[in-house]
């Protein structure tokens, strides 16, 4: 979600190391090898958890903690305070140099303020500021989707590609786009929001407040919410679903979807399908606009792989504007999994990173 030469948003390393709209091999040229290796800690926030985890500068999580954050986790204040004891953890057996913050939602031009996250209570919210003066770290937030894909292109599917788009399939759907090894955030740091495209005029309501959003038709919320639906309506076809459920409706997962699909339910296949078209389309679309060299397709829904990817790919082609006549993207799965988010907050933070003494604070002090 970012742009990288510097003419629709300023590129996120360069700017952080004063070098401007230079490429990638002037950042590799200017960052000294040992600030490149140097340790650092990246922070995944979720809706109702809070994962932290220190990465070298290989792209390994050396170790990870995790810490829920129930009932509470709409509070500011909590997430704040969970993200702190969670590091401060882990600087107690680490030589770390840095934090490097994965939310889920809009994050200013400046990685400095979170200006909405939907799963949070968070808006306009000073994140970097408050952690930098409790944690006396430097601190980066990056939007999730961004810090995922910068780990791909760094670490996983998309290394080295000139131009990389992202898709994140989970309850919704985020992006993100690498190009000439910048991320590319946008004018005002807020690209990257491809889940929002309309593709069905007057279609299903998303909370965005739209209508016939992308991520109302390929998502794990649009595949659940259709399983749900037939299994409602006493279809046959969904019985076996039902079944898996112990008949409970409200027991229909996406997991249990795709583990059904896996083992040869007809119906959890052709829900699948039908998610996996939608994402073509999509990416078509996406194709048409940023002409990239590679989507790495990752999220929670990308565990379904083939049963997603070949749908997709069909549609892919089928849909492309120009087909038979250009080259064609490759699609991808993630490399990274569920960490990705992680390792790439960890590593953006590499940047900014400096060797210092540990200041050591009794648990008091916390």
């Amino acid at each position: 979600m970012t742009a990288p030469n510097g003419r629709t948003g300023q590129p996120v390393l360069p700017a952080l190391l004063g070098l401007g709209q230079r490429g990638a091999d002037r950042r590799r040229r200017t960052l000294p090898a040992s600030v490149l290796k140097l340790p650092t800690i990246g922070i995944d926030i979720g809706g109702t958890k809070v994962i932290a985890g220190v990465v070298d500068g290989e792209g390994k999580i050396v170790e990870q903690l995790r810490e829920e954050t129930p009932h509470k986790s709409k509070s500011p204040q909590v997430v704040e305070d969970v993200i702190v004891d969670l590091v401060l953890r882990l600087a107690d057996r680490h030589d770390v140099h840095a934090v490097g913050v994965g939310a889920a939602g809009w994050v200013d031009a400046d990685r400095s303020r979170v200006l909405f996250a939907p799963h949070l209570n968070w808006r306009n919210e000073p994140l970097r500021q408050a952690l930098t003066d409790r944690l006396r770290f430097p601190v980066v937030v990056e939007n999730d989707a961004n810090a995922a894909a910068w780990a791909e292109w760094r670490f996983g599917a998309g290394r080295g590609e000139d131009l990389l788009a992202m898709i994140t399939l989970g309850t919704g759907i985020g992006g993100a786009v690498v190009r000439h090894g910048y991320v590319d955030r946008g004018r005002y740091g807020l690209a990257g929001e491809f889940g929002h495209m309309q593709v069905v005029p007057g279609g299903h309501r998303c909370p965005c407040g739209n209508r016939g959003c992308w991520e109302q038709y390929s998502s794990g919320n649009a595949l659940v919410r259709e399983a749900r639906e037939l299994a409602a309506a006493e279809s046959p076809v969904a019985q076996p679903l039902l079944t898996r459920a112990g008949g409970d409706v409200s027991a229909i997962t996406g997991p249990l979807v795709t583990e059904a699909a896996r083992e040869g339910d007809p119906m959890a296949v052709e829900l699948l399908h039908d998610i996996g078209t939608w994402l073509g389309v999509g990416l078509a679309n996406l194709a048409a606009a940023l002409d990239p060299g590679r989507f790495v397709i990752g999220g929670g829904v990308s565990a379904a792989g083939d049963l997603l990817l070949a749908p997709a790919q069909d549609a892919f082609r089928r849909t492309l504007t120009g087909r038979g006549f250009r080259p064609e993207a490759r699609i991808e799965l993630a490399a990274l999994g569920n960490e990705a988010g992680l390792i790439g907050a960890a590593d953006l933070a590499r940047t900014v990173a400096r060797r210092f003494r540990t200041v050591k604070r009794s648990r008091a002090e916390r």
